[in-house]
């Protein structure tokens, strides 16, 4: 697969492009993304599906200024699909031959279960496992579904419900309860399914998270795996409904919506009364990372391969020249949490976050080594995208920025108390790294030490005097409760 591969999606409301760059066999990072709001469906569904000359020019520019784009990047392989503008248009052939013709792109047009198994594609390896999940991508013409059980996705349908299609047939004219209709008569595909959580790809259900999440004092900017309330968002979709401009801007909606956002929140208020759902998930990867998933993970069934972490991979590819001493802080974390997290009060569910911290905490060296434990902090806080929720990555980054000496301050154990584990469980996980990054202040070739723990006691056997080991765990904050005593042999 090429180095840097372009993506874009030819939607009824936008046309987007991503530019990803591989730094190994499946990690990755965003290298550009662009996005122009063409309205390519604009009118045509009045007009029997047509596409209509002046959105089409619209997106014919855009698509020019994209691949010049792609060119100054040097991206190698350029991928392009259509959804459901294009697919519904009877003249569809007219504008993907222009564009074949005139600027040299290929345009893929996919049907509507193609779409909706990318962008479940995108939430099985792009987010926390979730069970019992109906994930729905509502766009401009068409709304995708598909139903996700931990690595498994199954029943990928999509459906004539769209926020254009239904702003030109139904809101325009201010038939609502005739939406309503349409709504629940195409919804009838999903009788019988029974889902706990909704995961949000689509720009509808992500603009309504980013209005609640700006307005909520959330202690991160992060939308992707964010998890709003569901009677809050309910309350909000309602609102939104009944709302006139000045109203939607209040509750947190970009102006560029204002159009379509109706129709899309009447569309998720007839989805949530036909389930009893339990819990919402915000996606901000979706169709254009399922594309390019399913090209660089084209020879391992559309997965990554089990216990693989893509942005923990980036950032060890990306930012840390020593891998062997990552892979032993790493090692050494484990091996004491597993000798005194009973003795400490740990809940064993942390043992990963602590050996994802270990391996990560020397990340910011590259940026700048004296102050490399704040680098980490906020490399991890806004790098460790994919696979982990809020609560992890907000645990990882904080052990990141007190791999040192100091415990956590009260401070920020306050802005992030509704994301972090207990004061106590916290202060033993940050001791550990701590001390784990002792005693191998050294850099040792192999580590030349063995543990052992018994009443209290961790104790270290060694042969080498491990001189600068004692030095710094002298240093170290002591625990102010659950202390064990650390000696050596």
């Amino acid at each position: 697969m090429a180095k840097r591969v372009a993506v874009i999606d030819i939607g009824s409301n936008s046309v987007r492009m991503v530019i990803y760059e591989k730094t190994s066999r499946f990690a990755f990072h965003i290298l550009h993304e662009a996005k122009s709001r063409v309205r390519i469906s604009e009118n045509a569904y009045q007009n029997g599906g047509n596409l209509q000359e002046i959105p089409m020019q619209r997106a014919f520019d855009a698509l020019s200024d994209f691949l010049s784009i792609v060119s100054s990047f040097k991206a190698r392989k350029t991928l392009c699909i259509a959804t459901s503008a294009l697919r519904d248009a009877p003249n569809k052939k007219d504008f993907i031959n222009r564009i074949r013709n005139s600027l040299g792109l290929n345009i893929k047009v996919i049907d509507g279960e193609k779409e909706a198994y990318l962008g479940a594609v995108a939430c099985i390896n792009l987010l926390p496992q979730q069970k019992d999940a109906l994930s729905i991508d509502i766009g401009g013409g068409s709304t995708e579904f598909s139903l996700i059980d931990g690595q498994k996705m199954s029943s990928n349908i999509s459906v004539n419900l769209g926020t254009v299609r239904l702003k030109e047939l139904f809101f325009d004219k201010g038939d609502i309860d005739g939406a309503k209709k349409y709504i629940d008569s195409q919804l009838q595909q999903l009788d019988g399914t029974n889902i706990s959580t909704v995961i949000g790809i689509g720009g509808t259900f992500r603009a309504i998270s980013n209005g609640i999440l700006s307005k909520s004092g959330y202690p991160i900017d992060k939308l992707h795996a964010y998890e709003p309330n569901y009677e809050e968002f309910e309350k909000v979709l309602e609102k939104i409904v009944k709302s006139d401009e000045d109203e939607l801007k209040d509750l947190g909606i970009k102006s560029s919506r204002f159009d379509v956002i109706k129709p899309g929140a009447l569309i998720l208020l007839r989805v949530f009364k036909k389930f009893n759902i339990q819990k919402l998930v915000t996606s901000g990867a979706g169709v254009r990372e399922g594309l390019f998933l399913t090209d660089l993970l084209r020879n391992s069934n559309d997965r990554f391969p089990a216990n693989y972490n893509t942005s923990v991979r980036y950032i060890l590819d990306a930012h840390i020249d020593n891998h062997e001493y990552a892979n032993q802080l790493s090692k050494v974390s484990k091996m004491l949490f597993d000798l005194t997290h009973k003795e400490l009060g740990i809940e064993e569910r942390y043992r990963y976050e602590l050996s994802v911290a270990a391996k990560l905490c020397m990340s910011g060296n590259n940026i700048h080594y004296y102050s490399h434990n704040k680098n980490s902090y906020n490399l991890i806080k806004d790098a460790l995208e994919f696979g982990f929720t809020h609560k992890q990555i907000i645990l990882i980054a904080t052990l990141t920025r007190y791999a040192k000496r100091k415990l956590p301050s009260q401070s920020h154990i306050q802005k992030f108390k509704e994301l972090l584990p207990d004061s106590e469980q916290l202060e033993a996980l940050s001791f550990l790294l701590s001390l784990a990054v002792a005693l191998l202040g050294h850099y040792p070739r192999n580590i030349d030490f063995t543990l052992s723990f018994e009443d209290s006691e961790l104790k270290i056997h060694s042969k080498n005097s491990l001189y600068l080991a004692k030095e710094s765990i002298k240093k170290l904050d002591m625990m102010p409760k659950n202390s064990i005593n650390i000696s050596f042999y």
